[in-house]
């Protein structure tokens, strides 16, 4: 089976991701696909496995064999998490809707580590570019403010919202380079250490629920023929 024909036959989940899901887009925003596929389980018994993403088919979609997307979600990859929150969801089964229903189970205090350590890498790479061409990216910078209120709204609230909301003008302002690189600064510094705060005492649960996932997993293993 063609890794195209999984994604095409066997997607249990599917959603718009990127500005559009976060209530940034503007006119010329692209549509970022995202999805989860079920290989069947029969594909397992060969040697040679079925892939765990797959590129495509179309422009600006990607795609998780379920299993994969599972173990990501645990380790609380801060990408997959907000794919599970996504307000523009454009196709779910029943196996994607009990993945769905699962969204909790995934959410943890580890989410304070995995959102900061990618926050941190993506303000370094900022960083780099002010000091190389004197101005930041200023699209990937809107992002990492986006990112990081999420991250703090999270552990105060224990509930993951992707959707801007009432910043959408304000971070708007920053992609269009309308506010100094100086004030951007000091706002994702701010936003940092109001995460940091915040994690002390976050009514997330130290871990996320694994044996409950597993067995989601399990189940959908075994009634996955076709």
């Amino acid at each position: 089976m063609t890794p195209e024909a999984l994604v095409r036959d066997h997607t249990i989940y599917s959603c718009v991701m990127g500005s559009r899901a976060f209530g940034l887009a503007t006119e010329s925003s692209d549509t970022d696909r995202r999805g989860v596929f079920l290989a069947p389980t029969a594909l397992y018994w060969r040697f040679a496995k079925p892939p765990t993403h797959v590129e495509g088919p179309a422009e600006e979609q990607f795609s998780w064999e379920l299993e994969r997307f599972l173990e990501l979600a645990l380790r609380a990859n801060p990408n997959i998490l907000e794919c599970l929150h996504s307000p523009l969801v454009e196709h779910v089964d029943d196996t994607g809707r009990e993945l769905l229903s699962l969204r909790g189970a995934f959410l943890s205090r580890r989410a304070h580590e995995t959102f900061v350590r990618y926050a941190d890498g993506q303000r370094r790479k900022l960083e780099a570019d002010v000091r190389q061409y004197g101005t930041p990216r200023w699209k990937h910078a809107m992002h990492l403010l986006r990112l990081l209120t999420s991250c703090r709204d999270l552990l105060r609230t224990g509930e993951l919202v992707i959707d801007v909301g009432a910043d959408r003008d304000r971070l708007l302002e920053v992609r269009r380079g309308e506010v100094p690189w100086e004030r951007v600064e000091s706002w994702m510094t701010r936003l940092s250490e109001e995460a940091d705060s915040a994690a002390p005492t976050t009514p997330l649960p130290p871990e996320p629920d694994r044996a409950r996932v597993e067995d989601f997993l399990v189940r959908a293993r075994r009634a996955s023929t076709g």
